[in-house]
């Protein structure tokens, strides 16, 4: 039978509740994998009931949704933070790559759940939906300028991505993200690129 938390529970506001929540089911699936998170565990880990997580969260599919847009504003930061906001779109996508190529068991949650909400009924389906129209509009922005066809190149760009962390997911030790994901930017912005 599970225990109560051992200790004094904190009086938190709704929303830093939820932040500890997401921070505890982020920090879990890096060590464990998201098979491996439990909403047991996240409420372990925040010294929370079942119910407590429960009644923050809505359910565990709730909990990998906040996690996820809790790294898709994280990344915006870091990104920004890496290219110290002043490279161009191949710098921008590399930092995004590089940060990704850090963590696979995110990746491998994004990959996983992407999948599966292509049922309409899933409770990621929107989630998913506006993620990859929100990235669509943000590259063809960042390649305007760059490009002939930006909205072209964030498509491809995106396909790209997307495929080759597939094929690093399933072969982690062979495959070089790094490498294939160089020879993929370098053809889509040799493609795209606007001749003057």
């Amino acid at each position: 039978m599970p225990t109560a938390p051992t200790s004094p529970r904190r009086r938190l506001q709704p929303e830093d509740r939820r932040a500890e929540i997401v921070e505890a089911a982020t920090r879990l699936i890096a060590e464990r994998g998201y098979r491996g998170l439990t909403v047991q565990g996240v409420a372990e880990a925040c010294g929370l009931t079942v119910a407590g997580v429960l009644h923050h969260m809505g359910t565990k599919d709730g909990i990998l949704v906040a996690v996820l847009e809790h790294r898709d504003v994280v990344d915006v930061e870091a990104a920004k933070q890496l290219t110290h906001g002043a490279a161009g779109p191949r710098e921008h996508l590399d930092a995004i790559m590089a940060r990704n190529a850090a963590q696979p068991e995110i990746v491998r949650l994004y990959s996983v759940l992407g999948a599966e909400s292509l049922d309409p009924t899933h409770p990621a389906h929107a989630y998913f939906q506006r993620r990859y129209v929100r990235a669509r509009t943000e590259l063809a922005e960042l390649f305007a300028g760059s490009v002939d066809d930006p909205e072209g190149a964030a498509v491809q760009a995106l396909a790209a991505m997307d495929g080759l962390q597939l094929q690093w997911l399933r072969s982690p030790g062979t495959f070089d993200l790094a490498a294939a994901w160089a020879v993929a930017a370098d053809a889509i912005l040799a493609r795209s690129r606007t001749h003057s």
